[in-house]
């Protein structure tokens, strides 16, 4: 009788903390939920297929369909191995930042925001988005450096085998291939999470072959510009969807729920809600808190795994000129900001309140982990459409990051390792050698050229190649089911087919890659990791890349020697200092999997791993280098200058930049430099400025203005995080579509007035000779007509 009691007097205390929310007896602190809380699947299997494969699969085909065709028809370089990995090297500027941006929407940054907001307020997402930014605004000055020095290069890995050789090649091609190892099983648990909370009876095998399918099924049609596509509409649809978030959680008066639908109701249910020890007053509503400003350092150097690491974050940088490119990464930041932001003031604040309506947490902590806070608030509020909605939002996100993989990992595969080890077209070639005769190249690093003699190259460049204009021309008339005739050019024809052999190769890399995903996603599923574990103990693997990397590009006293005592070193120190941390945590290592990630050992191990590895890059380096003069500096250099392929020459797509410059085959470093002065000052100014703006003033303001947020704080802070998702929404939906279809435009005059000029150049060619022949012509003899 007496429990009886105690119950309804603890009832009517939660329905009049409902319907009321008495202030006085806040803050309250929230009950964990019960067991058998969480989502509940709104769409069948057939159905999630359906919508997945068939939808999201079918449509990326035809996107895959339609860049072939811009590519064969206006560009004329769909037969090219070297445009399946940079969409032919001149992406516009909008469509660089967004699908920049678009692979950093992945499921896991889609659901993790609100999961932070639920853990520690919005502080939580602000100090993580600061510490992602960092890297994002920084990675401009080494992308322009990237594409000024090695200018023809197409993965990070060929600058590190053309400077250092084959044994830092391998040991980094090890690390390239772990670190993309990493972000797939990062995908595929975040995928996973999300099919099956939102399909019903679900199993890991149906997930797995969903997003193998997604992944693989257009970059096999399109390879990396079909990706640029998708991530257009990816980033559209996830605009979209945001802002229909917003309406529903913050500006509809309608809903069923009490907490929900304005501003001021929501701010008067999160206010009462007990936060997390290290906040302001212990409220959710402050970003002083000393947990969520630790994970902001802890994120500097965890995303800087995921974007210098990652063979698919300079594939998609490099696909982009210079000022493109660098103008293309400081929009794509200020993109990328709007969805953890506007994700925090809406689905992670609407579950708080819910949560405080309801009296008890929405959803267990595992489920938290799991990133189920987005999907469980759009169909509280959407219904089983809010489930298809995230399952889209989801799906997108998914194809978009998980293709850059797939093409990723295959880059590496046919430059790396195939064509470099497993099937050179020259065996045993040394440095500056011609890899179509084998001779001596000529030195292009500075103004004064050698002179032309037996000993050097004499290979005539494709651009003046008669041999295979005629091959082009033979290849052409012959129908589309015939075997095409051979390539009969003495420079170019071997090269030519064993291009043509590797584009082959290609596509079964693809395909073998994509295969492999079902095996290693069942693997990780069964080991039990989570995202939370894989996301921070994988990039502290991975940070030690990070300083060799930077430093082969940037740094012309870097050795072979050096980076790879540091890559070593960063690795053990990594690994020491987080097991040694996690040892402090109750249970030590025998709680494996959850003190490895507890907050000091991911601090420990992240600062560990880039310290020991830089220190180890620099004072090996230094020990062991052998610049000593310029002279010696602009030779290191020039290996990287050397990277090219002959049948597309990178300075081809710089005809435009270059132009009024004179220069033999290729254009010099001191010409190159000139050329894209204004990229490296844009890089370094606006990158310094958006740093500052972004981890200093902003911050800044907000601390020094912000300790426990008023509503009307909290109203301004979220009208501003919305305002800024409107406006990102107008650039990612309208620039990319305008500036693509201009350029097409554009290119399409340029070979209409060259056909012209062709047709003009011919008609004059027999002119001359009708001329020469009537006037060399027997009276006696009829002329013959044309």
């Amino acid at each position: 009788m007496a429990r009886s009691i105690v119950v309804v007097i603890w009832v009517g205390l939660c329905v009049t903390l409902v319907k009321g929310v008495n202030r006085s007896a806040c803050p309250v602190t929230l009950n964990p939920a019960p067991g058998t809380t969480g989502m509940n699947p709104v769409l069948e299997r057939y159905e999630s297929a359906l919508l997945m494969i068939l939808g999201f699969g079918g449509f990326s085909i035809l996107l895959a369909v339609l860049h072939n065709s811009v590519r064969k028809y206006i560009f004329h370089d769909e037969h090219n191995l070297d445009t399946t990995f940079d969409a032919g090297g001149n992406v516009s500027l909008s469509l660089t930042a967004v699908t920049v941006a678009s692979q950093l929407f992945w499921p896991g940054d889609i659901l993790h925001s609100a999961t932070l907001t639920t853990k520690n307020g919005v502080a939580g997402p602000f100090w993580y988005a600061v510490g992602i930014m960092v890297n994002i605004f920084i990675f401009p000055i080494f992308s322009v450096q990237f594409k000024t020095r090695a200018p023809g290069a197409k993965t990070y890995l060929q600058i590190i085998h053309a400077r250092f050789g084959k044994s830092a090649h391998v040991v980094f091609c090890v690390f390239a291939l772990v670190t993309n190892l990493v972000i797939m099983i990062g995908l595929l648990l975040a995928g996973r999470a999300t099919i099956k909370s939102l399909t019903k009876d679900t199993s890991d095998e149906f997930s797995l072959l969903v997003m193998a399918v997604l992944f693989g099924s257009y970059s096999l049609v399109g390879g990396i510009g079909t990706t640029f596509y998708v991530s257009y509409f990816n980033a559209c649809l996830v605009f979209i969807l945001l802002i229909v978030f917003v309406v529903k959680i913050l500006h509809n008066e309608t809903t069923e729920f009490d907490s929900i639908g304005h501003v001021s109701k929501m701010y008067e249910y999160i206010s009462c809600v007990k936060g997390p020890p290290e906040n302001e007053n212990y409220s959710y509503l402050t970003f002083h808190s000393g947990v969520a400003i630790l994970y902001g350092v802890i994120e500097v150097f965890v995303s800087s795994a995921v974007t210098y690491c990652d063979q698919a974050s300079w594939q998609s940088r490099i696909a982009a000129k210079p000022i493109q490119g660098v103008w293309g990464f400081i929009l794509a930041g200020f993109i990328w900001f709007a969805i953890p932001a506007t994700m925090a003031t809406t689905t992670g604040m609407a579950y708080l309140a819910l949560s405080m309506e309801n009296g008890t947490h929405l959803l267990t902590p595992g489920q938290i982990d799991e990133g189920l806070v987005t999907p469980l608030i759009a169909e509280k509020v959407l219904g089983s459409s809010g489930g298809i909605l995230i399952l889209t939002m989801g799906a997108m996100a998914l194809m978009s990051t998980g293709s850059g993989e797939v093409m990723a990992i295959s880059s590496i595969i046919v430059y790396d390792i195939y064509q470099t080890y497993l099937r050179p077209f020259r065996d045993g070639m040394k440095r500056r050698q011609c890899v179509l005769c084998g001779k001596n190249k000529k030195k292009t690093l500075i103004a004064t050229y050698e002179s032309r003699s037996e000993l050097h190259c004499q290979c005539v460049s494709i651009v003046r190649c008669h041999g295979c204009a005629e091959d082009m021309v033979r290849r052409s008339e012959a129908a589309d089911n015939c075997i095409k005739p051979q390539y009969q050019c003495p420079t170019h024809g071997n090269y030519r087919q064993y291009q043509d052999n590797l584009i082959h190769f290609k596509n079964w890399c693809i395909v073998w890659v994509t295969i492999a995903i079902i095996p290693l996603g069942m693997l990780v599923f069964e080991s039990g990791i989570d995202l939370n574990w894989i996301f921070y103990v994988g990039a502290i693997v991975t940070i030690p890349c990070f300083p060799p990397v930077l430093l082969s590009i940037m740094w012309v006293k870097a050795t072979s020697k050096g980076l790879i005592t540091g890559g070593i070193l960063g690795l053990v120190c990594g690994i020491t200092a987080t097991l040694s941390a996690a040892t402090m945590y109750e249970g030590g290592l025998n709680n494996f999997l959850i003190n490895t990630v507890q907050d000091y050992a991911i601090l420990a191990g992240t600062c560990a791993s880039f310290g020991g590895s830089l220190l180890g890059c620099i004072i090996s380096s230094l020990i062991t280098n052998t610049i000593r003069c310029p002279d010696d500096a602009n030779e290191e250099w020039q290996k990287l200058y050397d990277i090219d392929n002959p049948l597309n020459p990178w300075e081809l797509n710089y005809r435009e930049e270059l132009k009024g410059l004179h220069f033999d085959s290729k254009p010099t470093f001191e010409q190159m430099s000139s050329t894209f002065k204004k990229a490296k000052m844009v890089a370094y100014i606006g990158g310094g400025c958006s740093i500052a703006l972004m981890a200093l003033v902003i911050p800044g303001i907000i601390m020094a203005s912000y300790t426990v947020m008023s509503e009307g704080q909290f109203s301004a802070w979220v009208w501003f995080t919305q305002a800024w998702a409107v406006v990102m929404a107008i650039v990612v939906i309208a620039a990319p579509p305008a500036e693509e279809i201009s350029r097409i435009v554009k290119q399409y005059r340029k070979n209409k007035e060259a056909l012209l000029d062709a047709n003009e150049a011919a008609d004059d060619v027999l002119l001359k000779e009708v001329n020469h022949k009537e006037l060399n012509h027997d009276p006696t003899q009829p002329v013959a007509k044309v």
